[in-house]
């Protein structure tokens, strides 16, 4: 026959599942640290390179403010400054005489009509465009008007705006009306 008995002060508990619980609880802490741990170690890292690269990029920035002041320094002499304006000049001059004055002359031919003629042509080369700036007598009121919409109809002039309209006094005078317009001409 087998007799139990209990000789403890206090009766027997199963602390198994709270160890096991507790065991649970703390791996999961311990691997959400690690992936946290990680992960602002990668932050970290990441902030490091931007902020090296930043003050990579403002000692570039430096370094070109440095240069742009030596270079306004060195433009700023006046043999150089004169030798700028020299060179300005001569590229104007340049293009005053890429100018196609022939072709203006016959895309001119086929929008004068009878009874009007070009008094002064004075073109203006810049941004990639020439504005044209003329000076036409006609003999009365109807050949300016035929004059005015055969350029506008044409393809190689636009935007043009009348200046001033002026008859003159003198007597004798084959013109009887000058028109001064500005125009912006298509050299292709």
């Amino acid at each position: 026959m087998k007799v139990r008995l209990n000789l403890a002060t206090s009766p027997f508990e199963n602390h198994r599942p709270f160890a096991v619980g507790a065991a649970l609880v703390g791996t999961i802490a311990v691997v959400a640290l690690v992936l946290f741990s990680w992960n602002f170690y990668s932050a970290r890292q990441k902030e490091k390179a931007l902020h090296n690269e930043l003050a990579k990029l403002e000692k570039e920035l430096d370094d070109l403010r440095g240069e742009r002041r030596r270079l306004e320094a060195y433009f700023i002499q006046p043999d150089i400054r004169q030798l700028r304006e020299r060179s300005a000049f001569l590229n104007t001059l340049i293009e005053q005489r890429s100018f196609p004055w022939t072709k203006i002359f016959m895309d001119l031919e086929h929008s004068l009509p009878e009874g009007v003629r070009v008094v002064s042509i004075s073109p203006k080369m810049g941004a990639g465009r020439v504005e044209v700036k003329l000076v036409v007598g006609a003999l009365s009121d109807e050949s300016k008007l035929k004059f005015l919409r055969a350029l506008e109809a044409s393809k190689e002039f636009s935007r043009i705006q009348v200046l001033s309209e002026t008859r003159p006094n003198r007597p004798g005078e084959p013109d009887k009306v000058f028109l001064e317009l500005m125009a912006w001409y298509a050299t292709t």
